[in-house]
C-alpha cells in the first residue's frame, strides 16, 4: 500500500481532470484543505517528536529548515503547483521540464519516510488527488500530446514510492534516517501551511473549509 496508494492518486486526479471542469472543482479544493490539515498534524504528532527525541535538536533544526529552502526553491520552478496552484494562462505547447523535474524531486521527498510512518500514505494519497487534477488541467490545457501527458503522470506517480523503496533499501541512507526524516519534516510545514493558507478566501475561512481542516487534523490525530 505504501508504493501503490500515492501511485494510484496521481491517475485518479488526472482521469478526474478530464472529466470535471475547474469552475466545478470545489469539491476538491475541500480535499486539499483536508490533506494540508491532515499533514501538518500529522507531522506535529508523529514525525516532529520522534526526530527531536532521536537527534541533536539544533541539528534537528537546520535539516528542518533546510527542508523549508529546499521546497521553497522548488516553487520557484513549479510555480506551487505542490498545494495545487498552477498559472493556467502561462500554460504553453512546450513540455514544462522545469515543473516536472521541480515536481518529481518533491515527490522523491515526500516518500523517504513513508516505510517507517504508515499512516502518512494516506495525507500524501488525499494530497495527490487534486494536485494531479490541477496538473492533468494544466498539461491539456497546454495542448500537451496524450503519450507526452501520460509519460509526465507516470513519472510523477513513481517517484514517491521511489523515494519510499530508497530510503527503505539503501543501507547508507539508514544511517541520516533522522536527517532525512527532518528535512522532510521541512517539505510538509512548508506545503501544509501554504495549502491552508490558499484555503481561505480572502484571509477568512468560511464554515466548511474549517469542518474540513478540523476533519483532517482530528483524523491525523486518531491515526
Amino acid at each position: 500500500m505504501t508504493y501503490l496508494l500515492p501511485f494510484l492518486a496521481v491517475f485518479i486526479g488526472f482521469l478526474l481532470s478530464g472529466w470535471i471542469t475547474l469552475k466545478k472543482q470545489g469539491s476538491l479544493k475541500l480535499l486539499l484543505a483536508f490533506s494540508g490539515a491532515f499533514l501538518l498534524a500529522l507531522t506535529l504528532f508523529e514525525l516532529l517528536p520522534e526526530v527531536y527525541v532521536s537527534g541533536s535538536p539544533k541539528t534537528i533544526g537546520v535539516f528542518i529548515i533546510l527542508g523549508i529552502l529546499i521546497q521553497i526553491f522548488l516553487e520557484f520552478f513549479s510555480k506551487g503547483a505542490e498545494h495545487g496552484h498552477v498559472h493556467m494562462q502561462e500554460a504553453s505547447a512546450r513540455f514544462p521540464l522545469a515543473l516536472t523535474i521541480s515536481l518529481c524531486i518533491h515527490s522523491f521527498i515526500e516518500g523517504l519516510p513513508l516505510h517507517d510512518h504508515g499512516s502518512l500514505v494516506y495525507g500524501i494519497m488525499i494530497h495527490k488527488i487534486p494536485v494531479a487534477f490541477i496538473l492533468g488541467v494544466y498539461l491539456r490545457s497546454a495542448q500537451v500530446g496524450m503519450p507526452r501527458m501520460l509519460a509526465f503522470m507516470l513519472l510523477f506517480a513513481g517517484m514517491t514510492p521511489l523515494g519510499s523503496f530508497v530510503a527503505h533499501e539503501a543501507p547508507f541512507l539508514l544511517e541520516f534516517k533522522n536527517q532525512i526524516t527532518a528535512l522532510t519534516i521541512g517539505v510538509f510545514l512548508h506545503i501544509s501551511t501554504i495549502i491552508l493558507f490558499e484555503s481561505s478566501e480572502g484571509h477568512s475561512f468560511n464554515l466548511q473549509k474549517l469542518v474540513v481542516i478540523l476533519l483532517g487534523m482530528g483524523t491525523a490525530y486518531l491515526l
